[in-house]
This record gives C-alpha cells, sequence and structure tokens, in this order.
C-alpha cells in the first residue's frame, strides 16, 4: 500500500493512476460514493454534457449563482496549470490542503474497496469522488458539473437527480469512443438526461436536436432548445462584447462571438430555474458580466489572446472571431495539436480562412506529441510564408511575439498548449 504524506505526492499517485487501472461501468462509481455517504446528495446539481462550449456555459451558471448570493461549486476539467482547478467554491480554487486531506479521505475508501477485489477508480473517476467529498465538506449550495468524456457512461452521470441537464454544441471529437456520426455522438451526450428533469440544449444543428428531443420525450423531460434568432450582437471590441438575449442586453469579457451562445444557453437554463433559485434578472446579468474562464478566447498579453479550440467545430468558431480582427491587424498563430485529433484539417481551416501573416508551432502532448517540425511542414503546404518551428512551448511564444509588431498573437490548437504557455508566463513572473 502506497503511504501518502504531501500534496506532491498525491498529485503524483493520481497522474499514474492510468497505467494499472481503466474506467469503470457507472455501478463501480455509484458503489464508491455510497461507500463514501453518497455526498452528492447533499446539494443541488446542474449537469453540463457537450462538445465544445460546456466549461464556458460552466463557468457562467457558477458565476451566476455566486452574485446571486449563493454558495457555488464548480468542478470541471481538464485542468490548464494545476489539477485544483477542476475543484472551484465561488470562483476560487481549492487550497493544496483542502485537496490533500480530501485526496487521503477518498484513498481510504478506495484502498478498502480494492482489498475487497473491486478494481482502482480511474484517474477521472478519482477526481469525481474527491470532488463530490470537496463539495459537500465545502457545504456549497449548488453545484455545476461538468461531463468529463461523453455523457451517458460518465462517471458525473452517477448523480441521479440533477436540477436540470445543459447540452452544448455537438461535434465529431473523440470518435473512436462516442461515435462517428453526430448522431450518434449527440445520443451518448444525452445520456445525462434525467426522467422528468428539465434539458436546456443547443438547438442550432436540426440532426443533433432530434435526438436529444427523442430521448427527452421518452424520458418526460422538458426540453428547452436555443436557437441564433434567440439572440443578437450589439458591439464586438477587444474589450468584449454587447448582445441581446430575447430582449434583454448582456455584456460578456470576451471577444469570440460564439461566446454569445455560450453565455445565452446558461442564462437561458437560470432563467428556466428562476422560480427555484429565486435570482433577480440584475444579479444574473452581472453574473454574465463578472465571469472568468481562463483558456477561451482570454487576452493574456497586449494583443495576445489564448483559446483553448482543439478539433474542427472549435476552430470553425475560432476562424470566425479571428476573421472579424483579420480586416484592421497582423494576425499571427501560435500553433500545436495532439495525434488524435484532426489537426490537418484544423491546419487547413486555419489556412483557408485567415491566411495567417505569420505562424509559430511547437510541440506538447507526451506520447499524443506531434513535432513542431510536421506542423510547420503542413502550415508552409497551405501556403503560409512565415512560419517557424520550435519544440519549447516559451521559447515559441518568445518567436511568435517578434513576429506580432502590432498586430494580434492568437495560440491555439490545444488545452494543453494553452497551460504550458500559462505555467510559462507564471514562471517568468517568480524570476
Amino acid at each position: 500500500m502506497v503511504v501518502i504524506l504531501n500534496y506532491r505526492q498525491a498529485v503524483d499517485y493520481i497522474e499514474q493512476i492510468p497505467k494499472f487501472t481503466e474506467k469503470h461501468p457507472l455501478e463501480h462509481t455509484k458503489e464508491m460514493l455510497r461507500r463514501l455517504g453518497n455526498p452528492q446528495n447533499d446539494f443541488r446539481v446542474i449537469h453540463v454534457a457537450g462538445t465544445n462550449g460546456k466549461g464556458s456555459v460552466c463557468a457562467y451558471l457558477a458565476s451566476m449563482l455566486k452574485q446571486g448570493g449563493y454558495r457555488a461549486g464548480l468542478f470541471t476539467s481538464p485542468h490548464l496549470v494545476t489539477i485544483n482547478e477542476r475543484f472551484q467554491i465561488n470562483g476560487e480554487m481549492i487550497s493544496d490542503q483542502v485537496f490533500l486531506k480530501t485526496f487521503l479521505r477518498v484513498k481510504e475508501v478506495i484502498d478498502q474497496a480494492v482489498a475487497e477485489g473491486m478494481g482502482h477508480p480511474s484517474y477521472f473517476e478519482t477526481l469525481f469522488l474527491m470532488g463530490m467529498e470537496i463539495f459537500r465538506e465545502a457545504q456549497v449550495d449548488y453545484l455545476v458539473l461538468e461531463t468529463g468524456l461523453g455523457g451517458r457512461l460518465d462517471a458525473t452521470n452517477s448523480v441521479e437527480k440533477p436540477l436540470a441537464c445543459i447540452i452544448t454544441s455537438i461535434s465529431l471529437d473523440h470518435m473512436e469512443y462516442l461515435g462517428n456520426t453526430v448522431q450518434e455522438i449527440a445520443g451518448e451526450k444525452a445520456g445525462i438526461i434525467k426522467p422528468g428533469v428539465p434539458v436546456i440544449y443547443d438547438g442550432h444543428a436540426e440532426e443533433v436536436s432530434r435526438v436529444i428531443e427523442a430521448q427527452a420525450k421518452k424520458l418526460g423531460s422538458p426540453a428547452y432548445a436555443l436557437t441564433a434568432a434567440q439572440y443578437q450582437l450589439v458591439q464586438q471590441n477587444r474589450e468584449g462584447i454587447i448582445f441581446r438575449f430575447q430582449g434583454e442586453e448582456l455584456r460578456i469579457p470576451y471577444i469570440a462571438a460564439y461566446q454569445m451562445m455560450n453565455a445565452s444557453l446558461a442564462y437561458f437554463t437560470m432563467k428556466t430555474l428562476q422560480k427555484l433559485h429565486g435570482i433577480p434578472d440584475e444579479k444574473l446579468r452581472e453574473g454574465i458580466c463578472r465571469v472568468n474562464w481562463p483558456g477561451r478566447m482570454e487576452t493574456i498579453l497586449p494583443g495576445v489572446i489564448v483559446d483553448g479550440a482543439h478539433n474542427e467545430d472549435g476552430i470553425s468558431q475560432f476562424v470566425k472571431t479571428v476573421r472579424h480582427f483579420r480586416r484592421d491587424n497582423r494576425i499571427v498563430l501560435l500553433f500545436s495539436a495532439v495525434s488524435d485529433k484532426q489537426y490537418q484539417e484544423m491546419i487547413e481551416l486555419l489556412c483557408r480562412e485567415i491566411a495567417p501573416d505569420a505562424v509559430v508551432t511547437t510541440q506538447i502532448g507526451g506520447y499524443r506529441e506531434i513535432p513542431a517540425e510536421e506542423l510547420a511542414r503542413l502550415f508552409s503546404e497551405n501556403g503560409v510564408r512565415e512560419v517557424a518551428a520550435e519544440p519549447e512551448v516559451a521559447k515559441a511564444l518568445e518567436k511568435a511575439l517578434s513576429f506580432q509588431r502590432d498586430g494580434m498573437v492568437f495560440c491555439v490548437g490545444s488545452l494543453y498548449l494553452i497551460g504550458e504557455i500559462k505555467a510559462s508566463l507564471k514562471e517568468e513572473k517568480k524570476c
């Protein structure tokens, strides 16, 4: 039995989990929760699934709940810099001390279960169990719960009585696990819908909507679709966006037009649940405006924006934003991706739709790493004249900044890339 004495050892142990276990059925997670005393039943849960935008939707929801005077928990993934980011209470990630204390409590239960012949929970399952214990101990009123991968078989789906379910935009991603068509993937995501529980969903794609509506009807769950007709852009600049949702004016601190959809989906949900939470519209609007969600069209330096778009659908939304600024600015990209993503298609789309003035490529992802030189070759073959490959992320950022001049630098392709960029900037500040 491994003895854990400090926070660093606890994190190291968790990071090693993928090497000695695998994902388990939901019944396994439910049994582990039972052994912990079913902490998930001590707070109200809003459950969020989807391919793109679910993290942003979760952030808007948590911000509105906080602004409304509630103690709001947020369980999300992946983390950008530190694993503690996955567990937030009123916008603040938990301390190392809370992480360690909770880990030791959960590990004690895991060790007993393993001794009785049960499998060790997977990496994500372990973090989910810790999250439920953390939020019970913190006595949160609400928990905004983001799924990991998929929905139907996701560990988070062991929560049986959420207040509401949300399904964000769905596209082709993780096809080796979820299916080869958007309809199949939508079926997996719609697996979070519970009998009689309202589902609020992105209704822009008809083929996806049909799947969600059918599942909702089967379970007797009220279904509310968000469509493009419900929100309209008023103003978009480097400081953020002003838009109208069903006639109400909302402000968000992000420059990407697609964030209107994410903010609208979250706001729509809170309006749907307003009789339960009782938060007035003014506080909901303040929560939307004060949201903080790192790595999603986030400005980290003057004219330098990081965005976690990491698949074709995410990149297609990303290019819409960049095209808006392309008219008046030189555009430089810092790009990397991992091997299980459709990176060639992503690069083709970026080059065709943006035609960046310069590109710097770098490499991330461990065993899924793609050499910076390979990515640079693809950009060159797609018509970019000024391309540089730099394997080290910190040096790649320096190179991109040297290309910037008075233009804008966009860092994109993977949340892991954004995490490493933010970590390198944090290290710089220490020096």
